[in-house]
């Protein structure tokens, strides 16, 4: 189903006053949308030892609780085998699980990113995605978790494959933490990076979303610095965020330098002119010292012109310092009418920032042969199938403009 060109505003608007409040997570969370039990996972230790004790147990069980579910990554509340038989029955008795899902497919590429499926309790898939890298010049490795924040996206960006198929619900934060719990037990390794960046837009599920982080940060010991929170741009959240001034890098989803084009290419931009947007971005990097990372996928024959570099680098300054721009040569999917740029485009694009001062760089592209590269997140079981591309050629024909 091809995507709307615009977003109705009453939709939207619910939906953003549902991000109107983000606050911490409450002692006692209510019962999660699209589940029948409140989830362990995700509560910090405090909160489990408050559980403990309010269901008639000593505080220390809190505790215990807390290392079966991050340290030994139980699955059910019936594996607890180091707290009591009478406290498992309570906490079943409850309403409480422990908050994962099953893994319902996995996918490997050939350069090692892996994209898993989770089954939800109400039976809805998402995805996340594990992306090793060797870092040849520190000797060390890095694994990077591309989370999902809601299953499918309300956006519905022209050129993604995740608004193609539609939005059912936000994620709980438990929901949000299984998927690096996930993939850590798939890689064996520690996940030491996490981007916001998977199914969905994490600015209209921000309450979960800054849940997950605070687990994330708190009790998988990732640290803020090595966490990035994606925007394709929701009036009033970008504020919202930096009231929390997280040391996390703020990614905005930009992939046009002006507000008729944006339109084109993000529908849900009509509510967000352009230039309210990059006066948030600047004062999140003033109150947080955190510069705001600004994504651009470049699309053949629409937004890959010397003269958008151009233009893109005159707003940017409007920005003031404290931002990097990220280039995404475009990854195809089935019935989509834009084309992925030709490696030269690319390069005049990056040639035509740098002359003006604007600090750039290429995303490289992975998991392509496994559907799982940006922009490809979108669910293989719903019958969907993404293109095989090759990267951009060096060599071209003539371009025909889209």
């Amino acid at each position: 189903m091809a995507a709307p060109q615009h977003v109705r505003a009453a939709p939207l608007a619910r939906a953003l006053r549902a991000t109107a409040t983000a606050t911490a997570s409450a002692p006692v969370p209510i019962k999660s949308q699209g589940t029948s039990r409140r989830a362990l996972l995700g509560l910090s230790e405090p909160q489990l030892r408050q559980l403990a004790l309010d269901l008639g147990q000593e505080s220390y069980r809190g505790k215990q609780l807390h290392d079966l579910l991050y340290k030994s990554r139980a699955k059910q509340i019936q594996d607890f085998n180091h707290v009591p038989k009478a406290f498992r029955e309570a906490l079943l008795g409850a309403g409480w699980s422990a908050g994962r899902s099953p893994v319902h497919h996995a996918i490997t590429a050939s350069d090692g990113t892996t994209k898993i499926l989770l089954k939800l309790e109400d039976n809805r898939l998402i995805e996340t995605v594990g992306i090793p890298v060797d870092d040849d010049n520190k000797g060390s490795s890095r694994l990077t978790a591309c989370v999902s924040s809601q299953v499918g996206c309300p956006l519905r960006c022209s050129f993604c494959a995740t608004g193609k198929g539609g939005f059912a619900r936000n994620l709980q934060p438990h929901e949000i933490v299984e998927q690096v719990l996930a993939i850590e037990e798939t890689f064996k390794h520690r996940v030491t990076n996490v981007v916001f960046m998977g199914m969905g837009e994490p600015m209209m599920n921000l309450k979960s979303v800054l849940e997950a982080h605070r687990c994330f940060n708190k009790e998988l010991k990732i640290g803020q610095r090595m966490m990035t929170i994606s925007t394709v741009g929701v009036p009033n959240t970008i504020k919202m965020l930096a009231s929390h001034k997280l040391q996390s890098t703020l990614a905005v989803s930009l992939h046009a330098p002006n507000q008729k084009l944006r339109e084109t290419i993000v529908p849900s931009a009509k509510s967000y002119p352009l230039g309210a947007l990059m006066d948030d971005c600047k004062n999140y990097f003033l109150e947080t010292g955190r510069r705001v990372s600004f994504e651009y996928t470049l699309l053949a024959g629409i937004n890959d012109e010397k003269q958008h570099a151009e233009e893109l680098a005159e707003l940017l300054r409007t920005c003031g310092g404290g931002y990097h721009v990220n280039l995404i040569p475009y990854n195809p999917i089935e019935g989509s009418e834009y084309k992925r740029p030709y490696r030269k485009v690319v390069q005049a694009f990056v040639d035509a920032l740098e002359a003006r001062k604007i600090t750039v760089s290429v995303r490289q592209t992975r998991g392509l042969d496994a559907n799982a590269a940006c922009g490809q997140l979108r669910n293989e079981f719903q019958k969907n199938p993404l293109l095989e591309i090759e990267p951009s050629p060096s060599t071209e024909p003539t371009l025909v403009p889209a």
